[in-house]
């Protein structure tokens, strides 16, 4: 048993000398030393030594598992020096090469217009309100004198949340102008940008989703002279002194009177094309004189104060500022489009 235990040790030696990596020294480790390894078989049969031979034997074998531990420590720690170096080399950073150059991004153009628009409205002296766009019906209706049964409250026009229509994606941000009512006595001069939701078919100027930019303006002696000069404001400083705007009388259950206000169209100068659908004229917002019982709904009196309301399409004000002529392009991500901005 004495000279087995010598020969492995000598061709445990042998091997760890040959072992030029990681796992390679751990194979001899195991094949010597592991459970199932030649040294601990050999031990297994020291059963069969006499009472004499056992301890002599035992010191022996403690002796060569000892130095074999050592040695593969040693190896270890050489295996570990060699392969570092050759990390060093082979991961080497050479810094004199130009580097991959890093593509930074910028604001999308709608939110470039909007940013634009706030700092506009600002400076007239307007603040920013928001409010939840999963919206109760009392606020997105009601209390804007959109009684059941008009045309919006329509499945086919809105999205509802729950069977019995109290809860719905909001198709305004009109619901924000009435919560600051609510809370904040006169005077108010705010504007509530965010996303609204309503059934439109996706074409160059409609989408089911999009922005809005609302204003409300509540004193005393508030006009329509107020709205429009206010609104010919935001126009000219967003698309240059001298823009065209059309008003045009029409109806909102939520302002009287009420108007549309129209922007000479882009894209033809007013002669009429695909954009302007012939027109000549794009559409830009709705607006008017806040409603008496819009008002006195919110508890603000309407035999003292008045007021007016807007809404624009931040899309709209986009296509226009920039000259697009499709509003899928804000909204399909195509880097070839938003780089030019």
């Amino acid at each position: 048993m004495k000279e087995q235990l010598e020969k492995s040790k000598t061709e445990a030696m042998a091997a760890l000398a040959a072992a030029s990596d990681t796992a390679a020294l751990e194979a001899v480790r195991v094949r010597f030393l592991g459970k199932k390894g030649e040294i601990t078989a050999i031990l297994k049969q020291m059963g069969a030594l006499s009472a004499e031979e056992r301890p002599v034997i035992g010191q022996l074998a403690n002796q060569i598992r000892a130095a074999l531990e050592e040695a593969i420590e040693e190896r270890a720690a050489l295996i570990e020096e060699k392969e570092l170096a050759g990390r060093l080399v082979s991961e080497a950073l050479d810094v004199t090469v130009p580097g991959t150059k890093v593509s930074i991004g910028h604001r999308h153009p709608m939110s470039i217009v909007l940013d634009e628009a706030k700092d506009i409205f600002i400076g007239m002296g307007f603040s920013i309100a928001e409010g939840p766009e999963v919206e109760l019906s009392v606020y997105d209706f009601d209390k804007l004198n959109i009684p059941v049964g008009h045309t919006v409250r329509e499945w086919h026009d809105t999205f509802y949340i729950t069977e019995d229509e109290s809860v719905h994606l909001r198709c305004q941000t009109s619901p924000v102008q009435v919560r600051v009512m609510e809370s904040q006595a006169p005077p108010i001069r705010i504007i509530s940008p965010g996303r609204v939701y309503r059934k439109d078919e996706v074409d160059a100027t409609h989408s089911p989703m999009f922005h809005q930019i609302e204003g409300l303006v509540v004193d005393k002696g508030i006009t329509m002279g107020n709205l429009k000069g206010t609104l010919n404001m935001l126009v000219e400083k967003l698309y240059g002194a001298g823009t065209a705007t059309r008003f045009r009388p029409h109806h909102f259950p939520f302002t009287e009177p009420s108007c549309e206000v129209d922007v000479q169209c882009f894209n033809c100068g007013g002669s009429g094309c695909r954009v302007c659908k012939g027109e000549g004229w794009i559409e830009l917002l709705g607006a008017g004189m806040v409603h008496p019982k819009v008002l006195a709904g919110c508890g603000i009196d309407p035999d003292v104060y008045s007021g007016f309301a807007f809404g624009i399409g931040l899309e709209r004000m986009t296509l226009l500022r920039y000259s697009i002529d499709d509003m899928r392009l804000i909204f399909e991500n195509d880097m070839r489009f938003l780089s030019q901005f």
